[in-house]
């Protein structure tokens, strides 16, 4: 049966009841002589616990906010940091910024690889993280928010939980749908697609219009795979993706097969951007704000950008749908893509004084006001429970909507099957898209990689 994704928009709005105690005095049976613990007045003496030295300890940090799209949730991050440095007194961080895909593909693999990796970096849960964790790479976790009193108070910690064990906190959520430009659906009189086939129908007309229908940026291949990922989950199922990796599906079966006919189709239809494969990212949510496309399928990090100064004349004119329904598609028709998986893992080299460090910044960093802060100037869907939503703007309004209404929820594909699986997906989405392959051609490429993973577990 699968788990209603509700929990997740209604984990946002639920109430954290807080457990407030009194204490008070109790100065009867004082038998002390007169002048003890008192001055000469007779007022008693405070006493002060010596002051422990402060320790000297230095945590790296590594972080991925670096484009101009990202300095509010870093400037939230350096707060936090700030503020955890000026509560003790010889802690100091040393921060870093990286290219999120340079972190992830390349830098922190090598560095796990040679057992060095960042004091505190942001990894991705799922996949990645366990290959680190089997490396022994990864802090456990699981002893310091139980100490803090924080494991209840995450929406899921599922992408960041092996074997029992918490070895990340992610620090927001996300799911991935359609933003769209409301004035044009509005010019051409669209109304927001429930169906493949409706889809296909107003994609003709915005394209007959002289607009893209989809903007896209095809040079990074985890762009192009968000998208794919809810095609191919509307045909085979989510549970799919787990049956490749353990050898009972075969990216070469009649409905895998069927997923990346249905990509295809959008391709061959001309819908998406032309010269797609040579933009980069940012080019994407570009193409939507300049009014040159439709729609754009992409995840709610972008919401700040879509709803911000950025946005210009089309500020409060992007909306938010959920991708239609494939019909004959095996996969749950109505859910979505939605999950927590960017988050702080730990390096399992912290020494004893780094690891009390590490308990301050986690302590500073996951609080319900820091996450409301999160959602609020940001736009990123908080990881933690708020008590809280005043302040949250139309656009996000409508993300909590289409996520409270999806039947079901599942990670990304790249959170499933192993990394070398992953990119070669990437790679057979682009080719498809540079109309260089076929869908069965694909297919057969990936499936030998995944045999090839499978087999080197």
């Amino acid at each position: 049966m699968k788990r209603k994704f509700t929990s997740i928009a209604v984990a946002l709005v639920s109430v954290m009841l807080v457990a407030s105690a009194c204490g008070g005095n109790n100065n009867g049976g004082n038998n002390k002589p007169a002048n003890e613990g008192t001055d000469a007045t007779n007022a008693p003496i405070e006493t002060k616990a010596p002051e422990e030295e402060a320790k000297d300890v230095t945590l790296s940090l590594r972080h991925t906010q670096i484009k101009e799209t990202s300095k509010t949730r870093l400037k939230i991050l350096e707060d936090v940091v700030a503020k955890t440095q000026d509560e003790n007194k010889g802690l100091t961080f040393k921060l870093e910024g990286i290219d999120e895909i340079v972190n992830r593909d390349q830098k922190l693999k090598a560095e796990m690889a040679a057992g060095n990796p960042p004091d505190i970096f942001e990894v991705f849960g799922g996949a990645d993280l366990n290959l680190y964790v089997k490396a022994n790479r990864m802090l456990d976790l699981t002893p310091i928010i139980e100490e803090l009193g924080i494991k209840d108070k995450f929406a899921s910690l599922d992408e960041f939980t092996i074997d029992g064990k918490v070895y990340g906190l992610p620090f927001g959520g996300y799911s991935e749908a359609i933003f769209y430009n409301k004035k044009i659906f509005s010019e051409l009189g669209l109304e927001i697609p429930t169906t493949w086939a409706q889809l296909l129908e107003i994609s003709d007309k915005i394209k007959a219009a002289g607009y893209t229908p989809f903007g896209l940026a095809a040079k990074d291949g985890w762009v192009n795979g968000m998208m794919w990922n809810t095609i191919m989950e509307r045909n085979v199922g989510i549970d799919a993706f787990s049956k490749v990796v353990s050898g009972e599906a075969k990216w070469t079966d009649e409905n895998f097969v069927k997923g990346l006919a249905s990509y295809a189709e959008l391709v061959n239809k001309d819908y998406f951007t032309k010269g797609a494969l040579g933009l980069a990212y940012a080019d994407q949510g570009a193409q939507l704000l300049s009014g040159k496309a439709a729609m754009v399928f992409t995840g709610t990090w972008d919401a700040n950008r879509f709803s911000g100064d950025e946005a210009g004349e089309l500020k409060g004119q992007i909306g938010y749908f959920a991708f239609p329904s494939i019909e004959g598609g095996a996969g749950d028709q109505t859910s979505i893509n939605a999950s927590y998986s960017n988050g702080f893992g730990f390096s399992a080299n912290l020494n004893e004084d780094q690891i009390a460090a590490v308990k301050k910044f986690i302590a500073n960093f996951y609080t319900e006001e820091v996450q409301k802060r999160t959602l609020v100037e940001d736009k990123l869907l908080p990881s933690m429970k708020l008590s809280d939503l005043s302040g949250v703007d139309p656009l996000t309004t409508e993300i909590l909507t289409v996520m409270a209404n999806a039947s079901s929820s599942w990670k990304a594909y790249d959170a499933i099957v192993q990394p070398a699986v992953g990119a070669d997906i990437n790679v057979g989405i682009q080719e498809l898209i540079g109309k260089v392959s076929t869908p069965e051609k694909v297919a057969e490429k990936i499936q030998a990689s995944q045999v090839k993973a499978n087999a080197a577990q």
